[in-house]
């Protein structure tokens, strides 16, 4: 059964239609304006809507216009008495299934509905489908992680933007997707667009859309992602990288709710609950004229930081596990399980790129296996282990186990804070500590601040 609203001006018809859809067993509403119409599938969720064209005020046109405007899928069934080709070729292009002409033939109308119904539910099958198989799960056990989750959990139900932190491979969109799915938007729809992949020129196309006809090559209109995302959440990847010059109609938009097609002349309304991510120091591009330091503080409303994999080595074991039966599935190969000392040689290695790095790592390790996955597998995989991924020198890989773990965490501060210029607050955000603690940490390891800010 499929719950359809009737928009029609003519009383005689209202009652036919509901008549001959509830005999059907559909149930109906009637609506006899398009202003009433808007406000009805606005509060109520409807399977479809079948609406006459011509009636006083706001014509059928309109109302598909504006159910698209304002974010509404709905399968729409346009039906005239007075029908001409051009009236039915505008009502397809502004969303309309089909268009039927008065006088109706039950018959017809009835299979008409049947099949736009049986599209409607392939179509919703697809979606839940296409979610299902993207999206990614994020494995932990680690404290630094459970962290973040819990980071995670705590803002995704409210509105707050979010700017998600990390270098490079650590899984920034996987968590906006979590975000995503775990808000009261989960239900619309998750648009992405990585803004340091797109060309200066077309970025802005690209975010608010354009008409036909409004620059070189622009053959049709383009919707862009703000409208796209309606109603659900728009990820800007490598916000740091966005230009300038649109980073400016981005703040606009933020404030007003609403954005102008490149070509437009009329704004467009969107609700859309943005979240950024950037493997770059914000702070210091606003303090460098790189970053608007408006635009800096609309997006900065939560922090999250995602912390390096060679920061997080509790988690290899068994992300590895998950990628290895992830590929193994994908390829229709036995799936091969890792030894310790495999395990152990992976989580000496200092992942430049990040879980990324090892997701690729593991399936190239498959391929070289022809058993379990053991050490001299490991090493023949991943590059040669330098200094500058080690985890530390191979003597501080003898002795007891709290000196081993000393040594380890010794050597990841001091590279952490050499990477980041001796700078206490970037180097706990990277290694997911809070400032007070790493002064302890430092203290306890014999670290000397002074002595390493005068090198």
């Amino acid at each position: 059964m499929a719950h359809i609203l009737i928009v029609d001006d003519d009383a005689n018809t209202l009652a036919s239609l509901a008549r001959a859809f509830r005999l059907a067993g559909h149930d109906a509403t009637v609506c006899d304006n398009a202003a009433r119409a808007l406000e009805l599938v606005k509060s109520q969720p409807f399977d479809m809507m079948l609406s006459d064209v011509v009636m006083p005020g706001k014509d059928g046109l309109t109302l598909l216009e504006e159910l698209r405007n304002v974010g509404v899928s709905l399968p729409v069934v346009m039906i005239s008495g007075q029908a001409n080709i051009e009236m039915a070729v505008r009502a397809t292009r502004l969303g309309a299934v089909d268009f039927l002409e008065k006088p109706l033939s039950t018959d017809k109308l009835l299979l008409t509905i049947d099949n736009v119904l049986k599209l409607k539910r392939l179509e919703d099958e697809n979606r839940e489908l296409r979610q299902r198989v993207g999206k990614r799960e994020i494995v932990h056990s680690g404290e630094a992680m459970r962290r973040v989750m819990a980071q995670v959990d705590r803002v995704a139900a409210s509105e707050a933007r979010v700017c998600i932190m990390g270098e490079t491979g650590t899984g920034k969109e996987v968590i906006a997707h979590a975000l995503h799915e775990r808000s009261p938007r989960r239900g619309g729809p998750f648009i992405t667009l990585n803004c340091a992949a797109v060309p200066a020129e077309l970025i802005e196309s690209e975010l608010f859309g354009h008409e036909k006809g409004s620059f070189t090559g622009a053959v049709s209109r383009h919707t862009g992602k703000f409208e796209l995302a309606n109603r659900g959440t728009l990820f800007l990847d490598e916000i740091g990288d966005m230009p300038l010059a649109m980073q400016a109609k981005l703040l606009r938009v933020l404030e007003e709710r609403q954005v102008e097609r490149v070509g437009g002349d009329r704004a467009v309304p969107v609700d859309v609950r943005v979240i950024v991510a950037t493997h770059r120091n914000l702070e210091e591009l606003v303090k460098k004229g790189a970053f608007r330091q408006d635009l800096y503080h609309r997006i900065y409303v939560f922090p999250l930081f995602l912390p390096p994999l060679r920061g997080r080595g509790e988690d290899i074991p068994a992300l590895a596990a998950h990628f290895a039966a992830q590929v193994a599935e994908q390829n229709g190969w036995k799936p091969r399980p890792f030894t310790a000392d495999a395990i152990e040689e992976l989580q000496r290695y200092g992942w430049p790129g990040n879980v990324r790095e090892l997701r690729n790592a593991v399936e190239r390790l498959l391929l070289l296996a022809d058993g379990p996955v053991d050490r001299a597998t490991v090493r023949l995989a991943l590059p040669q282990l330098t200094p500058e991924v080690q985890h530390g020198p191979a003597a501080a890989w003898d002795g007891p186990l709290a000196e081993r773990v000393d040594s380890f965490e010794r050597e990841q501060i001091l590279g952490e804070l050499k990477r980041h210029n001796q700078r206490m607050t970037d180097t706990a955000k990277a290694l997911g500590l809070e400032r007070s603690h790493l002064y302890k940490k430092c203290q306890a390891l014999g670290i000397d601040l002074r002595e390493l800010r005068k090198q």
